[in-house]
Order: structure tokens, then sequence, then C-alpha cells
């Protein structure tokens, strides 16, 4: 006799039954399918990927790769040795995976019991909060301030009440400010878990890796879906101190780094020079965007670091201008949290795809004040 659906789910976790999932953002077909618009008419800047793809090495590469049908290194070895030239640490300090989401649920999976105090300074990477769901975790949050810059007294008063682990994003994302040094090393002086979450850093300029080799309390995740435009192979990396790397590797899935995520980033990083250079290109069309914006009167673009701007909305429902984007076939992200009400955050494409998008925003602004 079959069961009925909810004496099925009635055997499931209720607390993850009941909580709410990530949002993540649609793929260009599929959004081209609901819209009823072409695919090559869709400018996408709602997921903060690189418009300009992967090196042309990576297609090489995959094209004549001989090995699919085996199983990846689970030690991850070439792939952790060419990641630690590039950082410049010893390869026995990172650990690769499928994205920079997965060293982050590592680290949640390695600290996090039932009842567990995670701390979260929105607005932020929503990925933080669904973590701490995912594993029963209790989420305290200390909101950022009007510039979105830390409220470090908040923060060291939740960290000296008994909080594990932060999570901190430089530069953060929705908000796209920087973390400094100095903050970094005033709140790691509390030997509470703090995790800084890189995915924008080649947009930005100065990590906090180095500071890894020091601190046994500092990690550092990175990614190459952004600079690299990997974000569709999902590869990334973190950077640990020896200790809790050794650990981290024991408790990861064997293969948890694909065949074709590995060659890609071998790939990638013999590239280095190119991909560099579109990260320039992408942080210079990002201030003519922000010059841009700035000139409409109902739009406030905040500063920013990384390959994206936030947006105040002014006398229109920021929902309303993606929607009416969105009909026009540009794809924005809406967001309506406290600290981001009617905000959007537009990713920086190509200069065409700015030129795409500042026609479409002329078009909204002529009915602002109608």
């Amino acid at each position: 006799m079959r069961r009925r659906p909810e004496e099925i789910l009635a055997l499931a976790r209720a607390d993850l039954v009941a909580m709410p999932g990530y949002e993540p953002v649609e793929p260009v077909d599929v959004a081209a399918c609901r819209l009823g618009i072409p695919e090559d008419q869709i400018v996408k800047l709602d997921g903060n990927e690189n418009p300009y793809g992967p090196s042309p090495r990576v297609a090489e590469d995959l094209a004549r790769f001989p090995y699919y049908h085996i199983y990846p290194d689970p030690e991850q070895r070439r792939a952790r040795e060419v990641i630690a030239q590039y950082v410049g640490v010893d390869p026995e300090m990172v650990v690769a995976g499928s994205g920079s989401d997965e060293l982050l649920d590592l680290v949640a999976r390695l600290f996090l019991s039932p009842g567990d105090v995670v701390l979260n300074a929105p607005p932020t990477f929503g990925m933080y909060p669904f973590l701490t769901q995912l594993y029963s975790a209790r989420l305290v949050e200390t909101p950022r301030r009007e510039d979105f810059s830390l409220d470090l007294p908040a923060i060291e008063a939740a960290l000296n009440g008994g909080a594990k682990l932060l999570f901190l994003a430089s530069p953060n994302n929705p908000t796209g400010n920087t973390l400094s040094r100095d903050e970094l090393e005033r709140l790691l002086s509390y030997r509470k878990v703090v995790v800084v979450d890189e995915a924008y850093i080649e947009f930005a300029g100065e990590s906090f890796v180095d500071m890894v080799e020091e601190h046994d309390n500092l990690i550092v995740a990175r990614t190459f879906s952004k600079w690299a435009g990997l974000a569709g192979l999902r590869a990334g990396y973190g950077v640990f101190p020896r200790p809790l790397a050794d650990i981290v590797r024991k408790i990861k899935m064997p293969y948890n780094l694909n065949a074709a995520a590995e060659a890609a980033i071998l790939a990638s990083l013999e590239d280095v020079a190119t991909l560099r250079q579109r990260a320039a290109a992408i942080v210079s069309e990002r201030e003519r965007l922000q010059q841009h914006l700035a000139e409409l009167s109902w739009l406030r673009p905040y500063p920013s670091q990384a390959n994206f701007l936030l947006c105040k909305v002014r006398g229109l429902a920021a929902r309303e201008v993606r929607d009416r984007l969105r009909d026009r076939g540009v794809l924005v992200r809406h967001f309506d949290a406290p600290g981001v009400r009617d905000c959007l955050r537009i990713s920086v494409g190509k200069p065409e795809h700015t030129d795409r998008l500042l026609t479409a925003l002329a078009e909204i602004g002529a009915d602002v004040g109608k």
C-alpha cells in the first residue's frame, strides 16, 4: 500500500521541511522561454556572472581531456598545487570543491552542532542564514550601519555572548563594500571562527589569504565563478589553517571536485593574464555604469568594489522597475529586505549590455514623476 505524501514527510526533519529555500537566479534559456524572448536578446545582469566567459584555454583543454570516464583525484593534488601557487600559500592549506558554496557548507558541517550560534551581518549573502538553518544552528544578526559598514561593537558583543562562527563577505554581496584588515584583526582576537568569503576579491584588490598562516581561526573562501567565468562548472576553494584543512579533506565527499571543473581550474590558472585583463575591463565598465546611473535622479548607486552595483530606487517600486526591465529583456536582481528595501543589484556586463540597460532605464524613468 502506497503511503500518502504527508506520511513520508512526517519522517523527514521537520525544520528542513518548513525552512525556506535559497532563491537562485534563472539560467538564460529558462528566462528566455518564460519571457518569450530569444536567448541572444537577453541581457543577464542578475547573477554576477562574468560576461566574457572563461579563458579560451578552458574549452580547448576540456575538449581534449581524455579521462572523463575515470573518477577525479579525491586529494585534488594538481588543483591544490596550482591554486596554492596562485594565492601564495602551501598546498596543504587548500581544499577545492564545487564552488565556494560547498566550502562554506563544509565549514558549517565541521563546526556547527544544533543550537550553536552563527553570527551574520545583514544585508549580506543569503547562503549564510541558509546554512545556519540547514545545520539546526541559531542565527544572531548584527545589522550593518546605514553606509553598510560593520557594527563592530554589536559584533564584538555577540562574539563575547557565545557566537561560535562568523561569516563575512568582502566585498560584501549585495552592497559591494569591503572589510578592512584592522577590522578583521580586531574580530579574530575573540578566538571564534571567522570565515571571509572572497568571491569577488579579484575585482577589489586586497585579499586576506596571507593572514590565514598566522591565524588558526581564519578561513578564506574563494571561487572561480566570477573572475574566471566558471560559474557553470562550479569550481571553488578554501584556504584553511593546516589542521583544519586536513579535517575538511576528511569530511568532504571523496570526489567533490569533478574532472571537468579541475581541468578548467588548471587551464584558467595557465591564463591568468587574460583573466586579469577581463576583470580590469569589468572594473572599468563598473565605473562607467555607476557614473551613468548616478545621473538618473531616481536611482542612487552605492560605491562598489565588486562586479555589481547596488542601487536604491526612488519614486518607483524597485520590484516594478525589475519587472519592466525584464519585459525589455534586461534581467537584474531585486532586494526588499531590511537595509536594502527597494533596491536593485545590477551585475556589470560588457559595454553593449550597459547601453541596453541605460536605454531601458531611460524609458522607464520617463514615467517617474508623471
